[in-house]
């Protein structure tokens, strides 16, 4: 019998990686074992093969489908090999321009002139790199990437590449039905991650009269078409009394989850809204006092309560954030941040980074890891600062960081969020801590967490 790869699965290597899949479906590769690869690859409508347990295993899983002899793969599923690390994601910000005047965000509006965008022709060959080294799938994001000119033709070449977009960041405003009809017509299925600052404040933060209403629309547009939304909420001493206020009309309106994201002491932050931001423990206070009425409410929304909690409803379960590992899986060449070894960061100047987050504090500081129209994505990726960082174990951040090498909880946080210990830092130390989990650890909110959050089982509990 003949059989073929299905058109929706490819075959894959990378350096360290010598068995990998792709879904057409899925954002990242799977492993499969060695027999099960190697009879992949005679699934190519030329090798008569004979019935085996393994062939029932690919036949089952729908990896492969029977065909007649010289009935080959699509090009797109046949084995492709690189010669650089496997970074199945690119978080790429296609446009540093923005269409609102945001209080805390350094994209704003009347900032245009000092942000960045990337030309059609400049994004179109960042795809080609991305799809040369393996990439899969894209997070667009900005500024505000619906305002690029040719943000539509940048979706149908991510698709006629082979690519996904798994996430789509956007103030939603200039959102509409001729949009979601190209999305469906390419078969583009992003979770759509739209911002929205709380009932009664969103127009004041957006500095837009209509914010409010307008995101409102738009949630409800996307749901209506069948596209999954996340909303991402700021959240200040200004708004934190309507929270749960604002989670019941996110719930109620069908958004499959809630982000609420600390409005940090930004420098447009404070001029626009001085002493707003909520100190680390205030956001911890209030944030365990919504989760705990959250819990109580019934309401089925996903809530994710940046660098804190997690919250899961349809099982009435929950992580706590600052828990990463614990002394069982901790292992010292984990990477310091998973995200960062999974995701390619690039800016709106072409500027690869570890995380979107860092590249504000690497432009303020005159500090390059790499530009995509200097050295192609391909170099980047075997040998740079960036990968240097964007790699780094968790061996290098105890030997160049005594605190995290002496610290009884490093097992469990393993260092924290990067970012954010680089943000703490003074000297642009990357390998710095991140003080907000040294807070939650040293101050005892692991305990209160557990105390306000009890009737529901902690996933991964406090184990060093």
């Amino acid at each position: 019998m003949y059989y073929r790869l299905k058109d929706d699965i490819a075959l894959r290597k990378w350096k360290y990686v010598d068995r990998a899949i792709y879904r057409k479906s899925d954002d990242v590769a799977s492993g499969v074992s060695k027999e099960e690869f190697e009879l992949l690859l005679l699934c190519d409508g030329e090798h008569d093969i004979e019935p085996s347990p393994y062939l029932s295993t690919l036949l089952s899983r729908r990896l492969i489908e029977e065909c007649q002899k010289g009935e080959k793969p699509s090009e797109w599923s046949l084995l492709k090999e690189y010669d650089n690390y496997y970074f199945p994601r690119m978080n790429l910000m296609i446009t540093g321009k923005c269409n609102l005047n945001c209080l805390h965000c350094f994209n704003a509006k009347d900032n245009a002139p000092l942000n960045s965008e990337l030309s059609f022709e400049q994004i179109l060959n960042i795809l080609d790199q991305a799809r040369d080294i393996g990439v899969r799938s894209f997070t667009l994001t900005g500024g505000e990437p619906l305002v690029h000119r040719r943000f539509l033709d940048i979706v149908k070449a991510i698709y006629e590449r082979d690519m996904m977009i798994f996430e789509l960041n956007t103030n939603g405003l200039l959102m509409n039905q001729k949009m979601l009809d190209t999305f469906k017509e390419v078969g583009c299925d992003p979770l759509i991650k739209i911002s929205f600052d709380g009932v009664g404040y969103h127009n004041w933060i957006r500095q837009h009269p209509k914010a409010e209403e307008l995101t409102i629309k738009a949630i409800k547009l996307c749901i209506a078409n069948g596209f999954r939304v996340k909303a991402q909420v700021q959240v200040n001493r200004k708004n934190v009394d309507v929270m749960f206020e604002t989670a019941r009309l996110l719930n109620d309106l069908g958004v499959s989850e809630m982000r609420i994201i600390r409005t940090t002491e930004a420098p447009r932050w404070e001029k626009n809204s001085p002493q707003s931001s909520l100190t680390i423990e205030e956001y911890y206070q209030s944030m365990l006092e919504f989760s705990k009425q959250y819990i109580e409410s019934g309401m089925e929304m996903t809530i994710d309560v940046w660098q804190l909690v997690r919250l899961y409803p349809h099982h009435k379960l929950y992580d706590l954030v600052p828990i990463a590992c614990d002394k069982d899986e901790f292992n010292i060449r984990i990477p310091m941040c998973k995200g960062n070894r999974g995701m390619i960061a690039v800016s709106s100047s072409g500027e690869v980074v570890p995380c979107l987050q860092m590249s504000g504090y690497f432009l303020e500081k005159g500090i390059s890891l790499g530009n995509l129209f200097k050295t192609p994505l391909k170099e980047l990726v075997k040998d740079s600062p960036y990968l240097n960082l964007a790699m780094a174990p968790l061996f290098k951040q105890i030997v160049e960081n005594d605190k995290c090498g002496n610290c009884k909880y490093y097992k469990a946080c393993t260092g924290g969020c990067p970012a954010l210990g680089l943000l703490y830092s003074v000297n642009s130390d990357f390998y710095h801590e991140d003080i907000t989990k040294c807070i939650f650890f040293e101050n005892g909110w692991y305990d209160k967490s557990i105390e306000y959050l009890k009737g529901w089982k902690i996933k991964k509990p406090l184990n060093i």
